[in-house]
């Protein structure tokens, strides 16, 4: 029998281990719960957590204006890497570059393949805005066919310079179309046709080949492509040049070769017009702004879906301070013949004395597109 003072004694020495070893039984306890706990807390939704929601692009401005003389001209490189939201991306990369970070006011995007044409307006603004530079102005074709394997898009851009590079101004020159009917027909010789019609208007207009600024050759076909481009760059060595064939399949085989060059004489007018047969070939720049617009579309294939284009882009241009009269230059991009016959008709009762380029093309944003139109206007 153990003495009681003995038992006191045991009991004693006993209870702080006791109590240590369940303060340690607890605080294991605590290490194998609380990771259940916390995942627990996590999934309780928090009804202070404010939704994260995707910002829609920018709308893109329908007209940006320009400074005459400042004025820049790029074609950007093809390339065949990656679907078509990556080659926008790189060529958007490779235009910042060139321009040096100048205001790009406007972008012409010539698109080939089966992408998504309003792709392209999303990444244009989209890239802008994270740049924080001021949105283009932006007209969005889809042709043909551009002159590399797997390449899907091209961009023509139009940028404000530190300096004045064109103290006359500019001259915008229409495309002058040689075509023959069978579409198989080689596209060479037709551009030599519309290259020597090109260097006439050049000549008459007081400029030189060395004040070409951008070339672009709209061909039927890019077959024995190296015998266009030889032409081109013999005659036009310092311009940015772009080669974009219009349709898939088209009817008859054709070339025209639009330009811009710079403008080597006073005419003493803000803007003049060389005609050809008839129709100004040429304008002739010396306004001190002009007034750069993105393509307005018509949607619908009667004489009157292509009216309300002419009518929003009137809008377009009295939103910016000028009006159909002021237009100096417009690029037509009809999907048809008679659509194209509804812009003849109808051009001249809107842009009265304008120059300006009209030819086929393969499609526009819309499924129901019938044609695009977008111009240079004067503004003092």
């Amino acid at each position: 029998m153990i003495p009681a003072h003995a038992q006191a004694s045991s009991t004693a020495t006993r209870t702080p281990n006791t109590i240590k070893g369940l303060l340690l039984l607890a605080w294991a306890c605590c290490l194998v719960l609380a990771p259940g706990l916390a995942a627990q807390k996590k999934t309780k939704p928090n009804k202070e957590e404010i939704t994260q929601v995707l910002q829609l692009p920018k709308e893109l401005p329908s007209a940006v204006i320009g400074e005459t003389r400042r004025l820049t001209f790029h074609v950007t490189p093809l390339s065949s890497r990656g679907l078509l939201s990556a080659q926008v991306r790189d060529a958007l990369k490779a235009l910042t570059r060139e321009t040096g970070g100048d205001p790009v006011l406007k972008i012409r995007a010539f698109v080939a393949g089966s992408g998504d044409l309003r792709r392209v307006r999303d990444l244009v603004s989209e890239t802008f805005t994270e740049r924080h530079l001021p949105l283009p102005a932006l007209s969005l074709i889809q042709s043909g066919g551009l002159p590399l394997e797997g390449a899907q898009v091209v961009l023509e851009a139009i940028a404000a310079g530190k300096k004045e590079v064109n103290p006359q101004g500019l001259v915008f020159l229409s495309a002058p179309v040689a075509a023959s009917e069978n579409p198989l027909d080689p596209v060479a010789p037709l551009v030599a046709q519309s290259l020597d019609r090109l260097k006439r208007a050049i000549q008459t207009a007081g400029s030189e080949s060395s004040d070409v600024l951008r070339v672009t050759c709209f061909l039927s076909s890019l077959e024995n492509l190296a015998a266009t481009r030889k032409q081109v760059e013999a005659e036009y060595p310092r311009a940015a040049l772009n080669y974009v064939q219009t349709q898939r399949l088209p009817t008859h085989a054709l070339a025209a070769c639009e330009a811009v060059a710079r403008l080597r004489r006073d005419t003493g007018k803000r803007v003049s017009f060389q005609p050809e047969e008839g129709e100004p070939l040429a304008a002739l720049v010396a306004a001190q702004h002009v007034v750069l617009t993105g393509t307005q579309v018509s949607y619908g294939y009667q004489e009157a879906n292509s009216r309300l284009a002419f009518e929003r882009l009137q809008k377009v241009l009295e939103a910016a301070g000028v009006s159909g009269r002021d237009v100096a230059f417009a690029h037509y991009y009809p999907l048809a013949d008679l659509l194209a016959a509804q812009v003849r008709k109808l051009r001249s009762e809107f842009f009265a004395a304008s120059a300006g380029s009209l030819v086929l093309f393969e499609g526009l944003p819309g499924m129901d597109a019938g044609f695009a139109v977008d111009v240079v206007a004067v503004k003092d």
